[in-house]
């Protein structure tokens, strides 16, 4: 289990996990919060998963899982959020924009509302989040940030160009902001996960699993704790000369 980095600040290192109420972003805070940080999960609501995984985070000796309710999709709040965040947990380690929406369909067929929602949950609201985020890490002298991409922002995948480009925005994102801040000791990078072993993978039909497993180097899937080690590494003090990449998890499906 990699350590969390040393703190240039005095309490214990807090991160921001948007989007922790359930799937992807559950699993990476439940991660970190048993690898000794302090994680705040931002969501709308939180559910019956949450609340468990909180029980079981007041357990753990070292680290903790909290929750705050905020519509990031409500940009305009975004700045009261941070300043609140700031406020009641003092130093912000690092942040983990995982929180998104997955909208697909046929672009020629795709309604613009459902376009402009999903450009404005999956790329302005997590740009403005960390571009306020920053500026308290370039005053902390440090800080980590790691965007949840996916493999389809470099290789397309059919019913999900919106979405694709959302994905593909982030990579971009993250190569430029990790130019910027990397100077004042901020790493910045993407984990792109592909097709991970989910209730959603185990919807597709079988021939449709079966096709993306044996596409893949390993002949499986990979899982939400693949993704959230990921995360852990990137967060962690292995991991400081690290910054500007996209670290794939996807079993080889891309290989």
């Amino acid at each position: 289990m990699s350590r969390p980095p040393a703190s240039w600040c005095a309490k214990l290192s807090s991160i921001i996990v948007t989007g922790g109420s359930r799937g992807l972003g559950l699993g990476i805070a439940s991660k970190l919060a048993a690898a000794g940080y302090q994680v705040i999960t931002i969501a709308r609501k939180a559910g019956d998963q949450l609340n468990v995984a909180m029980e079981v985070a007041r357990a753990n000796d070292h680290g903790s899982l909290r929750f705050r309710s905020a519509d990031l999709a409500d940009i305009a709040a975004i700045p009261d959020l941070v300043r609140s965040l700031k406020k009641e947990f003092g130093c912000l380690h690092g942040l983990v924009n995982n929180a998104g929406i997955g909208t697909s369909g046929l672009l020629a067929n795709m309604h613009d509302s459902q376009i402009e929602r999903l450009l404005r949950l999956n790329v302005q609201s997590p740009i403005t989040l960390t571009k306020y985020l920053v500026r308290s890490m370039m005053a902390q002298g440090g800080g980590r940030v790691v965007n949840l991409a996916s493999i389809v922002g470099s290789t397309g995948y059919k019913g999900l160009a919106a979405y694709s480009a959302s994905k593909a925005a982030m990579i971009g994102f993250t190569r430029s902001l990790a130019r910027e801040v990397g100077p004042l000791g901020i790493n910045v990078n993407a984990v792109a996960p592909g097709f991970i072993d989910t209730d959603m993978t185990h919807g597709l039909r079988s021939a449709q699993r079966e096709q993306i497993v044996a596409r893949s180097a390993l002949r499986r899937l990979a899982e939400v704790d693949d993704v959230a080690g990921a995360v852990e590494f990137l967060l962690s003090d292995a991991a400081r000369n690290i910054t500007g990449t996209v670290m794939t998890v996807d079993a080889g499906g891309t290989a």
